[in-house]
């Protein structure tokens, strides 16, 4: 029997393309606006809480980074900060993994802690990343350095992890079972 059943690779392809595209259209037109890397983060973090409720099992966060890379690189090719989002991804990954599945997306206060949690931690990862490698020193000064960055990244990750916890309070109250209910 296969790690991914048909349900949860399109989970994962649908979640991919959504931040992908998403991301590659309207995040650079947010950040030339404004100069803030929000936009990034909400709309990444929100799609990867989405993915660990539903799928919940190893790799399918790291998945949605890969193949969301892949394309935001296929529309916007000088986009190399989104190696950040896809460390952040896996960091993302690995932390839901460490926090047990199904002890934490029981109940809707747990879930909305966690989800919120590891979202946070993730994009300050993601905020140091690209504040270290991919941002020039005048810009990181205007926002007090990388660690400045990286705060920016977690309030990004603040209100993506409280729009994916919504989603997925909602759809629980909605009756939308996780993919796979045998686990």
């Amino acid at each position: 029997m296969p790690y991914y059943n048909s349900r949860e690779l399109a989970a994962i392809a649908l979640f991919s393309a959504l931040w992908g595209v998403l991301n590659s259209i309207f995040s650079p037109i947010v950040f030339s606006m404004f100069g803030l890397p929000i936009l990034c983060d909400m709309i990444g973090f929100s799609l990867l809480s989405l993915t660990v409720w539903w799928v919940r099992k190893l790799g399918a966060a790291s998945l949605v980074g890969l193949i969301a890379t892949a394309i935001n690189f296929i529309f916007n090719p000088s986009g190399v900060f989104f190696l950040g989002f896809t460390a952040a991804s896996i960091v993302f990954d690995i932390i839901a993994w460490l926090a047990r599945y199904g002890v934490y997306l029981k109940k809707a206060s747990s879930t909305a802690i966690t989800l919120l949690s590891i979202s946070v931690v993730s994009a300050a990862v993601a905020g140091l990343i690209i504040g270290t490698y991919f941002m020039a020193a005048p810009a990181l000064a205007n926002w007090g350095g990388v660690l400045g960055w990286a705060a920016l990244h977690a309030a990004g990750g603040i209100i993506g992890g409280v729009i994916g916890t919504a989603l997925v309070i909602g759809l629980v109250a909605r009756g939308m079972p996780k993919i796979n209910v045998n686990r």
